[in-house]
């Protein structure tokens, strides 16, 4: 008898051989693995120190259910985004640190990213288990910090008056250990990763200063709510959900103007952007063109591979067309296997020349369909692309894009893989 698919697929996850985690360079892949065992060693240390007790375990699970509500709220654009994620689960991971051992503050990110992984992103799982560990590491770290404190400056209760200040100074001060050992132990994987990568642009900018301010300041609110009334905790919640959809509100927003499945402008955005720089050129006297590109026989692709190999072929051009192009260059997904191309301060020569580069750097790519990138098997792709340029006999974009998408006919129906461009006026005439 033929095992079901869920046995196939808890056998295939049990053949550890075969994990990503292999494949990572051997200096980073020991770091990786160092980390969950520190985590099981802490959390077997610290839970041989602990005098365990039923209330202890009551105001876990509130809290653990708390953030986990708060995790199945999470809309699955904050994990596709590209840099750092900011998923505020450690907003929840701080008062438990505080108010119960240091054990408990351990094993809190377990479930959480559990469920992360689960219910809003799927990512690669030897990543999940190291956040999960470099958390539980920080904040145990945190915990036991804590509790370094004498008495009469923080201690097990809030107390009030002067107390509750220095108390509550004493939580700021382990947020810092957590959140910042958090970071630091992320961040070594990343540099080991790629040595190339600027901390400080993923770090430093105000988005992201802003962000981490804000979930220091909620984690402390909140551990201040739940030490007077752990039952409190449950009107954190709709707070947390509140804070986390504000500071979300400019990836909202990005996602209104991009194509979700290549990363480009959407051709409405595109759109309004491109008869903004056209007004511009107009009014200036800059040169500027347009190129409309199109995947060459793209369909059979799909239909020999499938869709998501054809996504991830979709999201190579994709990659090539942001590596190729200029930065101030808008492009945008036109439809399909289409994209369309703005050039400003480009006369037709620079955009057939600019065409030709990305041409003959597709039609160079070797794509894999499976996850080998080295043994293959390999897609090789090429595009046609149509050229026109401002002139004086037609300024409006129609004109231009209408010109473009008769460049492109032809270098389609003259043998595909080459670029060709007819002016404006040519078309109108």
């Amino acid at each position: 008898m033929n095992a079901s698919s869920v046995t196939r697929g808890l056998l295939a996850r049990a053949a550890f051989w075969t994990w990503a985690w292999w494949k990572l360079p051997v200096v980073l892949r020991c770091y990786v693995g160092v980390l969950p065992v520190a985590a099981v060693a802490l959390a077997g240390f610290t839970a041989s120190q602990t005098s365990w007790h039923v209330s202890d375990l009551e105001t876990f699970l509130l809290l653990l259910g708390c953030g986990l509500a708060s995790v199945a709220a999470t809309p699955r654009i904050a994990y596709l985004q590209g840099g750092m994620t900011r998923d505020f689960i450690t907003v929840w991971v701080l008062p438990v640190a505080i108010v119960l051992p240091p054990v408990f503050a351990v094993v809190t990110p377990i479930p959480l990213l559990m469920l992360t992984q689960w219910r809003v992103h799927k990512g690669v799982l030897y990543r999940r288990v190291f956040t999960a560990a470099a958390m539980g590491l920080a904040y145990g770290a945190a915990s036991l910090v804590f509790r370094q404190f004498p008495a009469s400056f923080a201690g097990p209760t809030i107390g009030t008056g002067v107390h509750a200040v220095t108390w509550t100074v004493a939580v700021l001060i382990c947020e810092i250990v957590g959140g910042r050992g958090h970071g630091v132990l992320i961040m070594a994987a990343v540099k080991l990763s790629d040595p190339s990568v600027k901390l400080t642009k993923q770090l430093l900018t105000k988005e992201g200063l802003q962000s981490d301010f804000t979930e220091a300041n909620l984690g402390v609110l909140i551990t201040v709510v739940v030490a007077v009334t752990p039952v409190l905790a449950i009107f954190a919640v709709p707070t947390w959900l509140l804070v986390r959809r504000f500071m979300m509100h400019g990836q909202l927003l990005a996602q209104a103007r991009i194509d979700t499945k290549t990363g480009l402008l959407n051709a409405s955005t595109w759109e309004h952007e491109a008869e903004t720089e056209i007004g511009r050129a107009i009014r200036t006297g800059s040169p500027l063109a347009l190129a409309l590109v199109d995947i060459d026989h793209f369909k059979l692709v799909n239909d020999t591979y499938g869709h998501l190999v054809g996504d991830k072929a979709l999201r190579a051009v994709t990659d090539a067309l942001r590596g190729q192009l200029r930065a101030y260059d808008l492009a945008g997904r036109f439809g399909g296997e289409e994209f369309v191309v703005l050039l400003p301060h480009a006369r037709e020569s620079d955009a057939i020349h600019v065409a030709e580069r990305l041409r003959s750097h597709i039609a160079s790519m070797s794509i894999p369909v499976g996850d080998d990138i080295e043994s293959g098997p390999f897609i090789k792709l090429t595009i046609s692309v149509g050229v026109a340029a401002l002139d004086g006999a037609s300024r409006e974009l129609t004109d231009m894009i209408a010109a473009a998408d008769a460049a492109l006919y032809y270098a389609k129906e003259t043998g595909r893989n080459r670029t060709h461009a007819i002016s404006a006026a040519a078309r109108v005439s």
